[in-house]
């Protein structure tokens, strides 16, 4: 009988200790995205930011909400997230996706109609700047594993009139054809 309260002791502590490990490890993790079909926005900020309001926005209040993963996220959270924007895409099915990186936000959303739309923040705080606008190329999944409806080498650029990522004027582009390399080690003679 003695043995008995032990063992109940031992088991109410392990039971415990499981709870308390589950718990913490759901909140320590970027939130997976919830499965094609829901409209949950439980993987969405406490409070929406500009991005996720823009996002809802242009997807409309039906849309399903395939998550907002960190830089963190582990690969199976980014194909869960992936493979959802793409189902929802495909049929035509408004959803929206966003990932948080350091100093920017971006996110794609498509509506019922099968229009899609990128959103990209750059900053924090009072001068976080917002640019949005219909996706330039197909929606695909990048080779990180996130949605992206930029052409690869893009680099995100927002169409017409962006100058992220642009040569300033007067300047040769590195990048074009028959440019040296300016970070080849330098030829012995």
């Amino acid at each position: 009988m003695k043995n008995f309260g032990v063992i109940l002791l031992v088991l109410l502590v392990v039971m415990m200790a499981a709870v308390f490990l589950l718990t913490a490890k759901k909140s320590a993790g970027p939130v997976a995205a919830p499965s094609m079909g829901s409209s949950s926005a439980a993987s969405s900020p406490s409070s929406p930011d500009a991005v996720q309001l823009k996002l809802q926005e242009y997807s409309g209040p039906a849309a399903t909400d395939c998550g907002r993963l960190s830089v963190h996220a582990t690969a199976d959270q980014s194909k869960t997230a992936a493979d959802c924007a793409m189902q929802a895409n495909q049929s035509k099915h408004a959803f929206y996706v966003a990932y948080d990186m350091p100093g920017m936000a971006v996110g794609v959303a498509g509506n019922a109609d099968g229009k899609v739309f990128t959103v990209q923040s750059q900053g924090t705080g009072p001068s976080t700047a917002l640019t949005s606008g219909d996706c330039p190329s197909p929606l695909r999944i990048a080779s990180s594993g996130r949605i992206t409806c930029f052409a690869p080498g893009d680099m995100g650029s927002m169409g017409p009139g962006h100058s992220a990522g642009a040569v300033p004027p007067g300047m040769a582009n590195p990048h074009a054809a028959g440019t040296a390399n300016p970070h080849a080690a330098p030829k012995s003679k």
